[in-house]
């Protein structure tokens, strides 16, 4: 038996008016996953625990039966790996935007109007980067998908103890970056950073791959925002935790670091942005040659759009994503067969909200022998009545596990 966690990012929301005080996921068309519904037992999950907001991150790592207050340093580590670079122990890590400046520092666009091509080239330009007064730190800039990249910080005296540059909301300045204590390690950091984004701007302001953009009448990528600090962390790898043979499938450099981090196979795929223009054929024919043609018997996929166009605001773009990935996704998973699939989201992203939220998820499981409840529907609403009533993010692994036959007996 092959166990499957699928999570649709961000895909719980709140009731909205114009959908006549439905979710999203409730308004949406979802033959398929109704159908999951119908087969399958149901419930709803706190990512963390009830009313804890949580990030992709910290969300993903309790999924997989790890505790995100104990191995969570930032999210920085994690991106960068993702994207392949090979962090070590000492290096400090980022999450980064490419994103829009005008000539008095103000932030226009913090996702530089949805970047998707270039940005490798503009990387180039950046890694030339030296720090008046910390030539000894190594700089490393990598593109990852879209308006994405990380920056990890290399050297002696480095610490992840400092605060984001990101402002948040477009029509500010990019925050000052402060040290969140009192160490000289926290304080030399947080001065690289600030010195660092103000010289991004110089460097890459009138970059060809810009100057094209404004030609275009498209934003530029002419700053980079960095957020997130983590130092590495440590984890105890899956496949030894749970003895499977693991593989991630995801979109964004941030799971696949998670995939990575947690000694996950790394399966990578053409045409995904992880915006809701991605390539989901591309997803669903992953899956279904990893279901049925690997040797991998766990997978974690995420799928990342209904999670942006949370983030944006826009409810018809999200429940459009929804129905899409049902029709060309699901409608083909729900075909496999000797498979446990786990479906969730690892958080709530409302459109009233426009960043993640602590209301619980929906989950369903499918597969031999699950105990069928009265469920029918997938959504927020529906699978409260369901069986599996309400679970948290740590949960998870043990009851696959448990339905797959993997786990052990605790006691005599």
């Amino acid at each position: 038996m092959k166990g499957i966690i699928l999570v649709m990012d961000g895909m719980g929301g709140r009731p909205l008016k114009e959908f006549n005080n439905q979710t999203t996921l409730q308004a949406a068309k979802t033959p398929n996953m109704d159908k999951m519904a119908e087969r399958g037992i149901t419930g709803l999950m706190d990512p963390i625990a009830p009313g804890i907001i949580p990030g992709s991150d910290t969300a993903h790592l309790s999924i997989l039966g790890y505790n995100p207050y104990e191995v969570y340093t930032g999210r920085g580590p994690f991106e960068a790996s993702g994207v392949g670079v090979d962090v070590i122990p000492g290096d400090i890590a980022f999450r980064c935007n490419f994103s829009t400046s005008d000539e008095d520092g103000i932030i226009t666009d913090r996702r530089a109007g949805r970047i998707r091509d270039g940005t490798d080239e503009i990387v180039a330009t950046l890694n030339t980067m030296k720090i008046e007064g910390y030539e000894d730190i190594q700089i490393i800039f990598k593109e990852s998908t879209g308006h994405r990249a990380v920056l990890v910080l290399r050297g002696e005296g480095l610490s992840g103890k400092v605060s984001d540059a990101d402002p948040k909301v477009e029509g500010n300045k990019a925050k000052e970056v402060k040290a969140l204590d009192a160490s000289p390690e926290a304080e030399k950091t947080a001065d690289i950073l600030n010195k660092l984004v103000a010289k991004s701007y110089e460097m890459i302001k009138d970059h060809p791959v810009n100057l094209k953009r404004i030609e275009e009448g498209e934003a530029p990528a002419n700053i980079i925002i960095p957020r997130g600090a983590g130092e590495v962390p440590e984890v105890e790898l899956i496949n030894d935790k749970y003895e499977v043979n693991s593989a991630c499938i995801a979109e964004t450099g941030l799971i696949m670091g998670i995939g990575r981090f947690a000694g996950m196979d790394i399966i990578e795929m053409e045409g995904v942005t992880g915006g809701t223009d991605t390539n989901l054929e591309n997803i669903r024919d992953t899956i279904i040659d990893q279901v049925n043609n690997s040797e991998h018997d766990f997978l974690l996929i995420n799928i990342d759009g209904a999670d942006e166009a949370g983030h944006d605001g826009d409810a018809k773009e999200k429940l459009k994503f929804i129905e899409k990935v049902d029709e060309v996704v699901m409608k083909e998973v729900l075909k496999l067969e000797n498979s446990y699939i786990f479906l969730t989201a690892d958080h709530s992203t409302p459109i009233s909200v426009k960043n993640h939220s602590g209301d619980p998820v929906p989950v369903l499981i499918n597969g031999p022998e699950v105990r069928v409840d009265d469920v029918c529907e997938y959504n927020e609403y529906a699978v409260a009545k369901g069986g599996l009533c309400r679970i948290r993010g740590a949960d998870v692994m043990n009851i696959l596990t448990d339905l797959m036959g993997y786990a052990h007996k605790f006691g005599a």
